[in-house]
């Protein structure tokens, strides 16, 4: 399995040849990802498509990473993380199809730059999709682009129209008045008491575990002389 965090110049796994798509780009590692949502679903598939798919291209040995993760989860939260920032130049990461790297096309996007950035290829077998540095990825990757900032509209206008909503229901929204919580809040009635018989603020900060301007902020949010 790949690991995060190799050596610039590593030893590394090579391809036995080179003759498909892609052959003008610097030999380096095959990573085949894996990802599925539920226990239920199987990779099986999935692994003899990437397989098929790097045959027929010669790309040689393929490196698997698997996991079962939701795609709601941050791809840098996922296993997937360490593989795409660990990606170097001539590495090659293999999908099933573009949806396993991501659930939006904002995520998708920040990967595919990301390895393009290394040096790296993203092939995506359904598709047959290849997208490395060549015109056809940057005219991919501008579409993409374009589609990303029509989804970042979307989720604004619909975060809009959902506060205003609230807005309209009458639900209040923005922070809670008062002062909030704070981890003071249980020593209350110490805190109370040490005053009440003359301590200083200094002494009772140290006995809380704060600093006197914490202390003293927290007391006037809360009346206490």
């Amino acid at each position: 399995m790949p690991t995060a965090g190799k050596k610039k110049g590593s030893a590394r796994a090579q391809p036995d040849r080179d003759d498909g798509p892609g052959a003008g780009m610097a030999v380096g590692q095959v990573i085949g990802y894996l990802r599925v949502s539920t226990a239920d679903q199987d990779t099986d598939k999935f692994r003899a498509d990437i397989l098929q798919f790097a045959m027929d291209r010669g790309f040689g040995r393929v490196e698997f990473v698997s996991e079962k993760v939701s795609g709601k989860k941050p791809w840098r939260e996922r296993q997937l993380g360490p593989v795409v920032e660990g990606l170097q130049p001539g590495d090659r990461l293999i999908v099933p199809e573009l949806s396993r790297l991501g659930r939006s096309t904002l995520e998708i996007l920040e990967i595919i730059s990301i390895a393009r950035a290394a040096g790296a290829c993203i092939y995506a077998v359904k598709g047959g999709w290849e997208l490395s540095d060549n015109i056809q990825s940057k005219i991919i990757v501008t579409v993409m682009a374009m589609m990303a900032e029509v989804e970042r509209d979307l989720i604004s206008e619909r975060t809009k129209e959902a506060l205003s909503a609230k807005s309209a229901a009458g639900i209040k929204l923005g922070r809670p008045a008062g002062p909030g919580k704070s981890k003071l809040d249980p020593f209350e009635g110490e805190i109370r008491q040490l005053r009440a018989v003359g301590s200083t603020k200094t002494f009772i900060a140290g006995k809380v575990g704060t600093t006197p301007q914490n202390l003293a902020n927290w007391m006037r949010q809360r009346g206490i002389k």
